[in-house]
């Protein structure tokens, strides 16, 4: 039997608008992992993820993801989109944001079983929301909103959760909270694979983290990726960026004795 926590991409390359914005891409994570995917705009990390729900097709090479082919193992892969892609002038009940995430579980003409219900109030439990289920999504806050959209993915029971840009936006605290989370998701075997533009946050949180420019530039442990060539192969910059110092992999500066 498959990992439903696993997910392996090999070889792929994607074509968007006739330009090849990917290729040779390798990657896998197994159950457990929490995955931090680094790298500028544009670098192709969104497309990734997109790969993984199949919404991207690729041009080449394969995907996996909880033990099927993209779309098929879509019941174990719950997936937080950026925040600004949610319609938050919505007259909707916190609550029944999350249940939205249960929909291709009941079926569009069916109502929500016990089950269902049981699986949303569990969602807002961990994402420290059940005080708000009944809150127009429209008076939250950006860390509660980011939270929302969290919850809404749990609500799928995940094997595999997919976050694309989680920390932006929200306050210190939120992004905390959200580490603690996440981290406590994976402690119980749920398999993370984030995008962030917080190079800090994902070099404290991840197990793992791959520098993304097209391609796989590097794919290692945070404590071992501190080749600073690495770095400034997949984001552009110079031996002296102030990138290198946040990520820890400026060389040291020697003085002449």
């Amino acid at each position: 039997m498959s990992d439903l926590g696993s997910i392996k991409i090999t070889d792929m390359a994607v074509n968007l608008g006739g330009v090849r914005v990917l290729h040779d891409v390798n990657l896998s994570a197994s159950r457990g992992d929490l995955l931090a995917l680094l790298g500028p705009n544009g670098a192709g990390k969104t497309t990734i993820l997109r790969s993984m729900l199949g919404l991207v097709k690729p041009a080449k090479g394969s995907v996996e993801v909880a033990g099927s082919a993209p779309g098929k193992g879509w019941r174990h892969i719950g997936y937080v989109p950026q925040r600004h892609e949610f319609a938050w002038d919505f007259p909707i009940s916190v609550a029944d944001v999350v249940m939205s995430g249960r929909t291709r579980h009941i079926g569009w003409l069916r109502r929500p079983g016990k089950d269902d219900h049981i699986a949303v109030r569990d969602a807002l439990r961990i994402a420290d929301m059940a005080d708000l289920a009944d809150r127009t999504v429209g008076e939250l806050s950006g860390g509660q909103r980011q939270r929302v959209l969290i919850a809404r993915a749990l609500a799928t029971r995940p094997s595999v959760l997919l976050l694309d840009e989680p920390f932006t936006g929200v306050d210190m605290p939120t992004q905390e909270m959200l580490t603690e989370l996440f981290c406590r998701l994976a402690a119980d075997g749920t398999t993370l694979v984030m995008t962030t533009h917080d190079l800090a946050q994902a070099m404290a949180t991840a197990d793992r983290v791959c520098l993304i420019n097209r391609t796989v530039v590097a794919d290692s442990t945070p404590e071992e990726l501190r080749d600073p060539t690495m770095w400034m192969k997949a984001f552009g910059v110079t031996a002296n960026s102030p990138l290198l110092t946040m990520v820890g992999a400026a060389e040291p500066v020697h003085t002449p004795v």
